[in-house]
């Protein structure tokens, strides 16, 4: 059933709002990209992770950086090189001596993992092993170090970036970790009259300022609403449709699926296609998703968990014109 509680009716009514705001907030600084700004609303609003695909220049970590800000969470960046090791992300332990006793011991000196936002900048220019030591923050918003487990700080989000043209010094990410951002989300060029406002309001002196919106506190009990959705069992069926779809030995699967795809998207796809829903119908304060919600979000699901195969690359096919072709997960 809907939220009937007069509390959840008025938090929702709050998220509504919010997500004005918020959004407000980031066009002080960010200029266009509106439909990307939405989704990194609401996949944070359903508590994941989110990869920004985009060619330099586009502002992408000036985003990720505003939504930060307006949110009021704490803020750590990483930036992914090659020489970049797994401990220079989750941290290490240090041999101190007290000084008053004499004794020595190992104490835990804290990453930039240990942060609300993580923006890992140019994610694919660190090798496998120091990729693989975001596994577990992404899937248990943990840590462990020598054995010891530590947790992460709630809300946690990881926000990667990454440049799609430049392939010398780059490492594939592994299947594993893309199946953990919920979203992988494309940023394209400005408008003609978007890039003269660009120009214009950067090349100056004056610098916009970000007002908080929400408190960590806050944004917590909106995800929790946003879970508290319900989820029809028809929306249920289409979101695990779109996703066993994708799979070329489905019954479901289409013949350009069949055709052009090795592997197919997983059950994580069908879990964060509904998040996504709930997620926008909170958004625009409405109580139940409906399955316009699931195709504006799908290709944004579905796209970076569908493994190609050689036919498709030979015949220049990428998922986008495979999934069309099927006719379904149209983005909005």
């Amino acid at each position: 059933m809907p939220p009937s509680d007069q509390q959840d009716l008025e938090l929702l009514a709050q998220l509504a709002q919010a997500r004005v705001d918020i959004a407000k907030q980031i066009s002080r600084r960010i200029v266009g990209q509106h439909q990307v700004v939405d989704n990194m609303i609401s996949a944070i609003l359903a508590g994941g992770h989110v990869l920004l695909i985009g060619v330099p220049g586009l502002a992408k970590t000036l985003l990720i950086q505003t939504i930060s800000q307006a949110l009021d969470l704490d803020f750590s960046r990483i930036q992914f090189t090659p020489d970049l090791m797994p401990s220079d992300i989750t941290g290490t332990e240090l041999l101190e001596e007290d000084h008053g006793t004499g004794k020595r011991a190992f104490t835990f000196a804290r990453g930039p993992v240990f942060g609300n936002i993580v923006l890992s900048d140019e994610i694919n220019r660190a090798p496998p092993k120091t990729q693989a030591a975001l596994l577990e923050a992404m899937q248990e918003h943990s840590v462990t170090v020598s054995g010891k487990t530590y947790s992460l700080p709630e809300p946690f989000f990881v926000l990667a970036t990454q440049n799609p043209i430049e392939q010398e010094g780059t490492y594939h990410l592994p299947e594993a970790q893309l199946d953990r951002f919920m979203y992988e989300l494309r940023i394209g060029y400005p408008t003609v009259d978007e890039e003269e406002a660009i120009v214009s309001t950067t090349t100056g002196v004056q610098t916009q300022k970000v007002t908080p919106v929400l408190s960590a506190e806050k944004l917590r009990e909106m995800m929790k609403l946003v879970r508290r959705l319900p989820a029809p069992p028809s929306l249920v069926s289409y979101a695990v449709g779109l996703a066993r779809a994708t799979r070329p030995d489905d019954p479901s699967a289409t013949a350009a699926v069949k055709k052009y795809v090795n592997f197919g998207a997983g059950p994580r796809a069908g879990q964060y296609l509904v998040l996504g829903a709930k997620a926008r119908a909170a958004m625009d304060g409405r109580t139940v998703p409906d399955l316009e919600d699931v195709d504006a979000v799908a290709f944004s699901v579905l796209r970076h968990r569908v493994v190609m195969n050689f036919q498709a690359e030979a015949e220049g096919m990428g998922i986008e014109k495979v999934l069309a072709l099927g006719g379904r997960g149209r983005e909005k």
